[in-house]
Parts: C-alpha cells; structure tokens; sequence
C-alpha cells in the first residue's frame, strides 16, 4: 500500500506530492514516486476546502496520474458541495451528487470523509455512484466539551438534520425553518424561525452541529436558549467555515470544532482516526 499527502495535510503529516500554481493561476500537480503507485493500493490524503473549486481540480489530476494504480481510497475530510443534495427550484442541479460521480468515474474506489451533511449518520453508504466511508465525530465532541462545560450538560442540535449527532447523548433537536433564496449574487436561505421545547433552565448546554458556515444557525440557536434561560452554552460543529467573522462573534459565548478544516479553534484531531484508518483497524 502507497500513502500519498498533499501539501494541504501538512499540519498532520509531511507531504509527498508536489502541487503548485502557474504564474497565470492554472494548477501543477506531480506525484513523484508515480511508479511505486502502479498496481499498487493508494490511500490518498488531500483536503477539498477550502479554495474547493481548485482543490476538486487538484485532485482530478492526481487521479489521472493515478490511473495505473491497483485501487485508490480518498481521505477528505470535508465534502464540498454536500449541502447541494436536494432541489429546491427547477432548473437547479445536485451539486452533491455529481461530485460523487466524478470522483467515482476518476477511478475513487471509497470516499473517507467526516459528517458528510447529507448522509446524516454514521457508516457505510453509496451515493452518485461512490462508495462512502461517513465517520462522525460526535463522540469526539462531546468528549472535549467536558473541559469547557465539566461532566454535567445536555446536548442539542440547532437543527433536525444534524439530529443524529445528539440522539445516543438523549439529546433534541432543534426545529429551523428557512425562507426562499435571497435576491442578488450570494446564493443564501435566510432562517425564517427556530423552535425548541425541550426545557434548558438553569443548565449547561453543547450545541452540535455538522458545520458552521456563516454562523446564522448557531447565533438564533444561541438566542432561543438564552431566552430559555441556559446558564452556559457552547457550540461545536465537525467543520468550522467562520465565513463573515462569524468566529469572533461565537468566541464570545464559546466554541470550537475538529481539524477537518484547520482554524484557531481546531481543538479535535481527526489525525488518530486516519492512523487507524491507515492501519487498516479503522
């Protein structure tokens, strides 16, 4: 078995490909150890985010030079475009779905990923055509949320998409309804009302989610249960996007997610799990 790393793993391990930009913006990618990869089993570490549209095509062209390899298996932490899963409106397309079939058809036998958003559970799947390996990091989260909250907090979700983060903690989730898309270029459902019943006085709560991109979600979350009258809360999420200085403002109540995606408050490793997974024990 060949281990390949890109250049974007390098916070967990020292990278042995070599991918690099023209002076015009166009990609370089090289792999030089290409001839030990044929026919050999390849487990490929390369991170699709951010700068997603260039790291998809990063990868593409490792794959083509992969093409003599016996089989490939992808560790991606974050999958780009999971959110496109559904149709909305016609004339839309599943963005999650070409995905997969492109990096199927480029000769992907298994995606790695973690809390892929639109599988919503644990385990083994098969989506667009590519088989997917969705760990969570669930267990993980909750775990670390103890040096912040101690032993004593309930878990909850912002909303029921991400309700299987919480279930096995006795966790609620959280009903959020969004409105149409917003007028202009940035292509954004605004969150029309958020509900919870579930009863939070006096009582430490972890907010759990699968990513945070804008910080919309987790900000009316925040405000529900203060209104509620939760005496500490902290959020967590597996991927942490921080888009539009989100970050500095949830700093403020508390938070931290993996290092899925690499940040400031990247406090859970994935790196133990992708040892395990190279190990085969995973």
């Amino acid at each position: 078995m060949k281990v390949l790393i890109s250049p974007n793993f390098k916070d967990m391990y020292e990278p042995n490909l070599e991918i690099k930009q023209f002076p015009d913006g166009d990609t370089y990618t090289r792999i030089p150890q290409i001839e030990e990869c044929k026919g050999e089993d390849v487990i490929l570490l390369h991170r699709l985010y951010p700068e997603q549209n260039t790291k998809l095509m990063e990868l593409i062209f490792l794959l083509e030079a992969l093409k003599k390899a016996k089989s490939i298996v992808l560790i991606a932490p974050y999958l780009p475009y999971s959110r496109q899963d559904k149709l909305f409106k016609q004339g839309e397309v599943k963005s999650a779905e070409i995905i997969c079939s492109l990096l199927r058809e480029k000769g992907i036998e298994k995606l790695i990923t973690f809390d892929c958003h639109f599988l919503k559970k644990e385990g083994e799947f098969e989506y667009g055509g590519l088989k997917i390996k969705n760990i969570s990091l669930n267990k993980e989260m909750a775990e670390h949320a103890k040096e912040y909250l101690g032993e004593e907090f309930e878990v909850i979700s912002p909303d029921q998409g991400a309700s299987y983060l919480v279930e096995e903690f006795g966790g609620e989730s959280m009903k959020k309804v969004r409105g149409e898309y917003n007028e202009g270029g940035e292509a954004y459902r605004t969150i029309e009302k958020m509900e919870f019943s579930g009863d939070v006085k006096g009582k430490n709560i972890l907010i759990m989610d699968d990513m945070i991109s804008t910080g919309s979600t987790m900000f009316k979350a925040i405000e529900n249960l203060q209104k509620a009258g939760a005496k500490k809360i902290l959020c967590a999420s597996t991927h942490g996007f921080f888009l539009k200085d989100s970050l500095k403002k949830l700093k403020e109540t508390g938070v931290f997610v993996s290092d899925t995606i690499p940040s400031e408050v990247s406090e859970v490793s994935i790196k133990k799990i992708i040892e395990k997974i190279i190990k085969g024990e995973e």
